[in-house]
């Protein structure tokens, strides 16, 4: 589908200019998605956002089976939306549920969805990563360039919708999340291209690695981080 680039830009035009969210990020981020259904013509979309554990969390979507899309990966640690967070680049697949191997509980969680093709990208404030805006289509689908490009674009909305929200203390703990994957972000990445060279492994693996430290010594993911570029191992 050829994205029409006059509508994409009144589009963004009228997001950037109404704030008619009542004091609250999560209707004025639920606007913006609502708003991206119509202008892309998918079935749903939903935003992951990073928690201090940076562990992408369920923020809002626009319908019942795009947020058993989004827990479901949050949950798993695995799936487009993920990927697209950790490697900071757009990434789809024409349907989620054909991708097995790639990403199981995601498919099994899926199949009995309406929804099969998947695009994540990422939300970055300040050029860093810390959230994905993700859309589905009910039916299998190949995203071409121009709808990875104006989705890349829309994401920006969604970035000064978080940012509106946290200038204006309206965002309460989702600021403080905000905040801790802002000033993590690098050290995690770090931490991340280590243990790839060191376990030869892949960049969601090495990411879900530190995750799980993190969890398991009930820690934040950011001082994992820093452990294993001091020591060289994750924490014991």
């Amino acid at each position: 589908m050829s994205i029409d680039a006059a509508a994409l830009a009144e589009s963004l035009r009228r997001l950037t200019l109404s704030r008619e969210d009542n004091g609250s990020v999560v209707s004025a981020l639920e606007a913006v998605l609502d708003a991206c259904v119509d202008l892309f013509d998918v079935r749903g979309a939903g935003l992951l956002v990073a928690d201090e554990q940076d562990m992408l969390r369920y923020v809002a979507a626009t319908e019942g089976p795009g947020r058993i899309l989004e827990k479901t990966e949050a949950a798993a640690g695995e799936g487009p939306c993920t990927e697209a967070f950790v490697k900071a680049r757009v990434v789809t697949t024409h349907d989620v549920t054909a991708e097995p191997e790639r990403w199981p509980t995601l498919a099994r969680a899926m199949a009995a969805q309406p929804v099969r093709a998947v695009l994540g990208t990422p939300v970055r404030v300040g050029g860093v990563p810390v959230g994905t805006l993700d859309v589905y289509r009910e039916d299998a689908h190949e995203w071409d360039g121009s709808e990875v490009t104006a989705l890349a674009r829309y994401a920006e909305v969604i970035a000064t919708t978080l940012m509106a929200a946290v200038q204006a203390h309206t965002a309460g703990e989702l600021a403080r999340q905000l905040q801790y994957a802002l000033d993590y972000r690098v050290v995690i990445e770090r931490a991340v291209g280590f243990l790839m060279a060191k376990e030869s492994t892949d960049p969601v693996e090495a990411f879900n690695a530190l995750r799980t430290a993190a969890r398991t010594s009930r820690t934040k993911i950011g001082v994992v981080a820093e452990h294993v570029l001091e020591h060289g191992a994750l924490p014991a």
